[in-house]
Order: structure tokens, then sequence, then C-alpha cells
């Protein structure tokens, strides 16, 4: 089965590029990225602490089965462009994959598709390289189906 979200990495770049399209409106998709609550829902996780401002900091924790804290992650906003633009900085507490820096840039395509492009840099190739070890393609295809689910429910809902 193809993924929809499409991972360009070239090799001996410390750099990815990660492009999605939604059949959700920009206004929708960009909602997914910036409300706490829409997070927990498609990320599955808690978010802890989520200040979407400039320098504004968030931390997100995923616990397991018997309520460990499985994954943590924070970082810090630098830039938010309302459905254009998003800078952060992002860190797994408990992975060796040091800071990365992401710009997600997401764009209209008409009135109920929208596009994601993700521009993410790590500190070397080797951090990005065993990131791509990992199923990090599966997770994060399986992740943006969620954002379309949610959406299309909340529609279905609504109707």
């Amino acid at each position: 089965m193809e993924l929809k979200t499409k991972i360009e990495a070239q090799d001996g770049k410390q750099e990815l590029f990660i492009h999605r399209e939604f059949e959700i409106p920009i206004e929708l998709l960009f909602k997914a990225y910036i409300e706490p609550e829409l997070i927990e829902q498609w990320m599955g996780t808690k978010v802890i602490n989520f200040e979407c401002k400039k320098f504004g900091g968030y931390v997100i924790e995923t616990l397991d089965d018997k309520g460990k804290v499985a994954f943590q992650a924070n970082g810090v906003f630098h830039e938010i462009i309302h459905n254009k633009k998003i800078s952060r900085t992002f860190e797994m507490d408990t992975m060796p994959f040091g800071v990365q820096l992401e710009i997600y840039e997401f764009e209209k395509i008409s009135n109920e598709s929208s596009k994601l492009k993700i521009h993410t840099i790590f500190e070397s190739v080797e951090k990005r390289d065993n990131l791509l070890k990992l199923p990090f393609a599966f997770g994060l295809n399986m992740a943006h189906n969620r954002i379309e689910k949610l959406f299309t429910n909340m529609k279905e809902a609504n109707q």
C-alpha cells in the first residue's frame, strides 16, 4: 500500500522534505497543528504544555499500556503565520536524534483540499539517518491519515 505522505531524504544531507495533500480545507489543516485538543486526537498523545506564539514552548508525551512515559518531546515556536507557516524546534527527550528545526508550510489547493510541506533539518546526517531506520514514514503517514479522518468525522457529525 502506497503511503500518501511522501518523504525525501537525499544521501549525505541532514534534512528531510515531507509532502502530503489532504482532503480538508487549509484552515482545518492548520488548526490541527495549533490546537492542543486536536493534536491529542491525531497524534494519540497528551499535550502537557502548549504556547502557540513566538518563543512559546510545548511539551507532549505518550504513555505506554502500563502508564509509563513511552515518548516525550518538546520544542519552541519561532514563527507562526496563520494558515501559511509554522517554524519550530522539536526534540524527543528519550531518543538520540538531537534538536531538529521544522518548517511547516501550508498551501491551499482548493476550498476542500490543502497541501503540507515540512522541511526538517537535523544536527547531523547520522542523526537524520538514525531516525529513518525507524518506521518513521509509516508512523507519520498514519498520523496524517488521522488528521483527515478527524475532520471527516466532525463534518459527518455536523450534517
